[in-house]
């Protein structure tokens, strides 16, 4: 199916809830791999206000494409965000949905450089 791209240029986007690791199988706890990549999984909950309108995207993002300490509240700036749409079917029923997927999720806010003193 095609994916297509978001233009976020105009938008906020802030992290709604930390990453955590996407899963294949809740019972196995197996994580999901990009199949390109081999790179493990993640979703991260984003919230991205644009033109007066706020929305609560689930995004699946490599964890190479994560970085250390994100967490709810900061604000992001995200890389190559795509939606597509799908569709299946489990149990007899019919579902259908939007998936969202990034290259990267990178903090706007400043590393704090150590300088050694406690």
């Amino acid at each position: 199916m095609p994916s297509f791209k978001i233009d976020l240029s105009t938008a906020a986007v802030f992290v709604a809830t930390a990453p955590a690791p996407k899963l294949v199988n809740q019972k196995t706890g197996e994580r999901a791999v990009d199949r390109e990549t081999g790179a493990g999984l993640s979703t991260v909950g984003l919230l991205v206000s644009d033109e007066g309108e706020g929305n609560l995207y689930q995004v699946t993002v490599p964890e190479t494409g994560i970085p250390d300490g994100l967490a709810p509240g900061m604000p992001v700036s995200v890389i190559g965000l795509k939606a597509r749409d799908w569709e299946n079917e489990f149990n007899g029923q019919k579902r259908h949905g939007i998936s969202f997927r990034a290259v990267a999720v990178t903090s706007l806010v400043p590393a704090v450089a150590s300088n050694g003193k406690g």
